[in-house]
This record gives structure tokens, sequence and C-alpha cells, in this order.
């Protein structure tokens, strides 16, 4: 058995085959029931001339499909490529293009999309199509439907011997830019971000048989990972979870609601969230007139990828007083650096969280070296030993972000932090994102932070402008709780108490909607162009005004 992902997978299999492994809205998978269609798909795939290496994109919503193709994939030494179901023409053209796929499994919802761009995709020679019920036209895809590829293949376990050097590929989007496709090793990424390393003591795997071996002793728990499976989180939530033999729950799409449904109906121990995006709709959702959700088995609630604020963190304490609340810091380009629990009482934040750093985690300054504890110098998050090859097809972002330091090779995606005097770390913000204004940089995350546990907030997003004097000016994209009408003044009278003068916004934007991905992360070429459009009320987009 090898540190690898469809070899972890299997040997869960062979332990937990009863258990129930998957719950997607109707459907269920145990183990074992997984195994069986992920073999069948797998040599489907297989005869279709699908092998080691070969690119297979998945474009669906959370779904038990979605997890089949994830392990076939794998299972043949094939790379499966994340699709954002968000995705418009020129994003899918690119993604296509850059991707190189030879094979496809799809939502029929999305055919038309795919059908638009089908000129980028020369080498694709096999498709599969999911029926979701939307009646979407399939014609020119040519895709074969899911259910019928997978009668009458085998549920044999006969595939030929995996390494640990076989390839995981994770397209991201981030914040900024067009997607980029992260290339990892199966045994890195299983010690980055597929529990080979324990967050809370770092405790590192020591073969791969390891987890198997302590899940067989302890219960099994319940986890909810809200985001689409496209997003890494997800992923890692479906693919980390089966490691130890636990269950997992999906949304095919966020709804409040219907996770607190799910909650108390599956009897959910754990909720794995993005951000206020999530968080903030959650916890409301609890606080409606008449809500009587059962939540007496959610034990935790865990953060990542998106700043997850300190009203927000106080407001789940507020109904929740024993849950255990983690922020957790990483990158799709680093696998986990850092991780926070959060007590009661004890919510504020200096920026970022505050996290205890995973090992192999540092934080470097201009000239490439350690930061000095306590020294207040503001560098950048790094991790070295189980990181990324690089960017697939991109060999500049590869050489901008994987550096090289006397003989050890770093990760430094671009998050800026600072390490205190007892060691811990202080998440800044991305560096890619900040302001300059006067010479002071001044980080998105944190002002967010200060605006949104404004009464009157609902969702912010933080920009700077161009600005005469000082450079840039903060700007603050707002969207108001119904019924509410945040000023430029109240706004700055909050902050003032809460963040530095210079940080506080000099222009308040309010918008309907605050736009972000679907995995809550902002959308800050969206903000910044809504900021500067509404700054010259002629151009301003219909729901929007603006103050300065």
């Amino acid at each position: 058995m090898e540190y690898n992902l469809a070899d972890l997978f299997e040997h869960a299999v062979d332990s937990f085959a009863q258990r129930e492994y998957l719950v997607a809205g109707a459907k269920r998978r145990t183990y074992g029931e997984m195994e069986a269609r992920a073999n069948r798909l797998a040599h489907h795939l297989a005869a279709q001339g699908v092998g080691p290496g070969d690119h297979v994109g998945i474009y669906a919503y959370n779904s038990v499909e979605w997890v089949e193709t994830l392990w076939a994939v794998f299972k043949i030494r094939a790379v499966w490529v994340n699709i954002n179901y968000r995705y418009v023409e020129d994003e899918l053209r690119y993604l296509f293009d850059n991707a190189d796929l030879v094979a496809l499994v799809h939502q029929r919802d999305f055919s038309p999309r795919i059908a638009a761009v089908r000129d980028r995709l020369p080498g694709l020679h096999h498709s599969l199509v999911i029926e979701d019920g939307s009646g979407a036209d399939i014609g020119g895809v040519g895709s074969v439907d899911y259910e019928h590829a997978l009668a009458g293949q085998s549920e044999a376990r006969n595939f030929a011997p995996r390494s640990p050097d076989d390839l995981y590929l994770l397209y991201t989007g981030g914040t900024t830019g067009m997607p980029k496709g992260v290339l990892w090793r199966h045994e890195d990424v299983f010690f980055a971000l597929g529990g080979g390393i324990d967050p809370t003591n770092n405790h590192r795997v020591e073969r791969p048989e390891e987890l198997v071996d302590r899940a067989r002793a302890a219960t099994p728990l319940t986890y909810l990972p809200i985001a689409p499976l496209m997003h890494g989180a997800t992923q890692w939530g479906v693919m980390g979870g089966s490691f130890k033999g636990n269950r997992v729950v999906l949304v095919p799409r966020f709804d409040p609601r219907e996770v607190w449904r799910l909650v108390e109906a599956e009897k959910v121990n754990a909720l794995l969230i993005t951000g206020d995006a999530m968080a903030r709709p959650l916890v409301e959702a609890l606080e409606e007139p008449g809500a009587s959700y059962d939540p007496s088995s959610l034990l935790a609630v865990s953060s990542t990828a998106a700043i997850f604020s300190p009203s927000v963190k106080d407001q789940f304490f507020a109904h929740l007083p024993n849950l255990v609340i983690t922020d957790a810091v990483g990158a799709s380009e680093s696998g986990a650096q850092g991780l926070a629990m959060v007590s009661p009482g004890k919510t504020a934040m200096r920026g970022g969280p505050t996290v205890t750093a995973v090992v192999d985690t540092v934080v470097l300054d201009d000239d490439l070296r350690p930061v000095v504890p306590g020294s207040g110098v503001m560098g950048r998050l790094a991790r070295r030993g189980n990181i990324p090859i690089g960017y697939y097809n991109d060999p500049e972002k590869t050489a901008e972000t994987f550096v090289t330091v006397d003989g050890v090779r770093y990760a430094i995606p671009g998050d800026h932090a600072t390490v205190e005097a007892d060691g811990t770390i202080t998440l800044l913000g991305r560096g890619s994102v900040s302001i300059n204004s006067g010479g002071e940089k001044i980080f998105p995350e944190e002002v967010e932070a200060a605006v949104k546990s404004h009464a009157d907030v609902y969702d912010a997003v933080v920009v700077g402008l161009g600005d005469e004097r000082w450079g840039e000016r903060v700007v603050a994209v707002v969207e108001p709780r119904p019924g509410a009408m945040p000023t430029l003044d109240g706004i700055q009278s909050h902050c003032r108490a809460r963040i530095a003068g210079y940080k506080v916004p000099r222009q308040l934007c309010v918008v309907d909607r605050v736009q972000r991905s679907p995995s809550g992360k902002p959308d800050y070429p969206w903000a910044k162009a809504t900021a500067a459009a509404a700054a010259n009320p002629e151009s301003a987009p219909a729901g929007t005004t603006t103050s300065t």
C-alpha cells in the first residue's frame, strides 16, 4: 500500500464496507457501494482509452456522481479536473484550453455551455452526461448517459499498482485572475491536506494504514462540508473523511435552512464553511422567527479560505455555547498552514486570525529569511516539505510562487503575516489585493471584519481606488441588512473603535448584493469595478449608491 489517494480509500473500504459513507440529496452510498460503482466507472473510462496521467473534467453540482467520478479516475491513475460551474464562456475556454482534457463527466444542465466552447477541446474524445431532469439540450456534445456507461461494467478491483507520485490537480480561481491548476503528488497532498499531519498536534502519519487502524477504535463522525466540490475544502472533507471511516453529507447548493434541516435529520457533528458568506446566513437562519431546528448533534464549526468575523463567531456561541470553532489558514498552493481554536469571549482578531503553525510553516521576510518572533516584521506565509510540483502549464507563475532558498524549496502563495512573540502567526491578508494609502499597507480582510460588525451591514468587501492625495483610498462596498441603510459617517465611527484611523473607509458604496465566488471568497475585481463606477454616478450600475 502506498501514500496514494485511491489506495487510502480502498483500505478504508476494506475495513468499513457496510458503513454509510455519503449522503447527497435522496441518494446514499455505503463505502462498499461507492467502491463498486467507482470500479464500474473506472473500467468504463479505461475501455475508452483513459489511462495514467490523462485529465478527466468533472463539471457538476455536489452529487454522488461527482464523488464516484473522483475515485474512479484515481483508481486508473488518471487526474481529474474540477470545473467551476459559475464560469462563463470566456473562463471555461481558458480552463478547457489549459487543462488538456481527454474526457469529461458533466451534468446535463451544463451541456449548452460545453457545446459553446467545444472548439477548445481538441483532445476530448469521450464524455458522460449525468441526467439531472433539467431537460437541457445535449446536442453538440455527444455525451454517453452516465448510468448506461456503468451498466454491465465489472465491480472488480483489478487495477494496476499505483504510486505516491500519481497526480492530483486543483484548479483555483482565488480572489483575482484566471484559474490556475495547482499540481500535487498524491503523497505530498495527503500530508498537506488529506490528514497526513494532524493540525491540532502536528502528529505526522508514519505509515499509510495508520488512519484506518486508529479509526477502528473511534466513533465515526458525520461532516457537512457546505462549499461546492469544485472547492478544495469540500474535496478534502469528502476524501480526508473517508480515510478515517467518517460519514459525509453534501448539499447541492448552499441554503442555510436546508443545512440546519440536514444537521438535525442526519445528526451532523461538524460543519465545514468558508467564512462569513456561509456563517452569517447560517446563524441568522437560527434566529428567524419560528425557527425550531435541533442542532444538538453539532460539535464543531471549522472555517477556512475566508474571514470568519468575530461578531459572527459570537453569534454562534450565543446559540451553541459548547461549540468548538476553528479558523484554519492555508492555500491551494501550500496546504494547511495553521489552526486556531476559538473560545467564547475570545473571538477578537488582529487583522486576520492568529493561528498555531502547522509543521513546516514559516513566515519569510523580504530577504526570504524566517521572521524573528515578536519583531513586528511583516513577511509572507510560506511552507516547505510536502508542497506542490507547481502550476500546470504555467512555468512563469510556478517560478514566482515556488522558490528555493539555500537548498530548501518553499511555496509562497502571497499571504502576508507576522509572527507573535509566542511563535503563533497572525494572518494579515493577500498582498495582491492590499491597499497602499499614504504609504501605509492596508489589508482588506481586516477592514472587512470591522465593517461587517456594524449592525446595519449584512456583507462587505473592501477595495482601494485611486486617490490624488493618498495614492489609494479605502472603499467599502456594502450590502445592507433588509430595511437598513448604513451611512459613511456611521461606518466610520464604528470602525474607528476597532481599527487604526488610516484603515477606516473613506468612501461607501451600497449595493443590493455583494458578489462572491461559490466558495465564499470575495470577488475583488467586481467590487473594485462597482466602486469605481459608483464614484461616477452617471455610470453606476442599477441598485448602487455611494457616499464619500
